[in-house]
């Protein structure tokens, strides 16, 4: 496993250091990160269409990082990806994800979003990088509690429709090697190991079709992250280090009764002040051979943002396991000796 690097996007802003590349990576590898993983709306970091489009323009771009101690480990098209499948019932809510120019036109704006995610995998070979971090997207979210009643067929029809969109952005990620990893999030059709065994069915088991872990998630939706990676560590191909907590009281749940991120039952929070065993989850990515980035996503509900990321690093750092090469007990072993073998077992004749 690689790292620790960052997620960019919830540290950009108008103010130094965190207003251009330059100045945000030389702040990231002050704070000890190895890499950093960049949001693809914003032109102060990136110009996505140029990166698709100018080996010299990406290589400008990592000669920067590079100078500056950090290297890119994924592109982000979260925002774009969630523009893929809007249901008509979020339209106005998801239009400021998309250029002025698109707004009001959800035709238009998919297509800009289906159009982004295709430069986004020729950019990120031309990083170099394995990965790519997105969101699905969702056509049914609000129908995620069934009542009322659900007419029959429309789950099924949801996610074929969510193959036909997706298949062809599968497709050019394969064509240029890099894995589109959805961050099963609330919010999104994609929100546990049942729909995305849902989605994989409805894109013909697509071997680049691969998941962003974020165990944070699945503490609020209260779903075993441990066994989550047990079943589904082969399409693990990128892991969000982000932490949090799920206290229910005698007057809220899982639904968090419509209040702020600091008054819920369940809320994110910075590294080590959750609930979140990562002890056992860098232990079994490590036992199923993640060689990936760990990258810090900051998102806590009371911690400042810049002391979450002078803390996240060596959090991080303390976790990182360096996979043994050999057993501990091979001090004691023997060479391999047929006669002994049968001897012991009973077996000689």
């Amino acid at each position: 496993m690689k790292g620790p690097a960052i997620f960019l996007a919830q540290f950009i802003g108008d103010e130094a250091p965190f207003n251009s590349l330059d100045a945000i990576t030389k702040w990231a590898a002050a704070h000890g990160y190895k890499g950093v993983q960049i949001p693809t709306t914003d032109p102060r970091l990136i110009d996505l269409a140029r990166a698709a489009e100018s080996q010299d323009y990406v290589d400008e771009i990592k000669g920067i990082c590079a100078a500056n101690g950090v290297e890119v480990t994924e592109l982000s098209t979260h925002l774009q990806g969630q523009l893929v499948a809007v249901n008509p019932a979020y339209d106005l809510l998801f239009d400021g994800f998309a250029p002025s120019r698109y707004r009001g036109n959800p035709a238009a704006r998919r297509e800009w979003a289906v159009d982004q995610l295709k430069l986004a995998a020729v950019a990120s070979r031309r990083f170099g990088c394995a990965s790519h971090a997105t969101f699905s997207g969702a056509l049914m979210w609000h129908m995620v509690y069934p009542w009322p009643q659900r007419p029959a067929g429309l789950v099924a029809e949801g996610f074929a429709e969510l193959g036909r969109r997706w298949t062809p952005i599968l497709d050019a990620f394969a064509e240029n090697g890099v894995d589109l990893c959805y961050e099963l999030h609330a919010g999104e059709d994609l929100h546990d190991g049942v729909t995305f065994e849902r989605f994989l069915d409805a894109v013909g088991q697509h071997p680049r079709a691969n998941i962003l872990y974020d165990p944070s998630h699945f503490v609020l939706q209260q779903l075993d992250y441990l066994a989550f990676i047990d079943i589904y560590h082969e399409r693990i191909k990128a892991f969000h280090v982000k932490d949090a907590e799920f206290r229910p009281n005698g007057r809220a749940g899982v639904y968090g009764s419509y209040a702020d991120w600091a008054d819920r039952p369940g809320r994110f929070r910075s590294l080590g002040d959750g609930q979140i065993d990562f002890g056992a989850i860098f232990s079994k990515l490590t036992q199923y051979g993640y060689d990936g980035w760990a990258v810090l996503e900051w998102e806590c509900a009371l911690k400042h943002p810049e002391q979450g990321a002078a803390e996240g690093a060596p959090f991080i750092a303390r976790h990182i396991i360096r996979k043994a090469d050999k057993a501990f007990d091979d001090f004691a072993a023997t060479d391999v000796d047929e006669a002994l073998i049968g001897h012991i077992l009973g077996t000689t004749r």
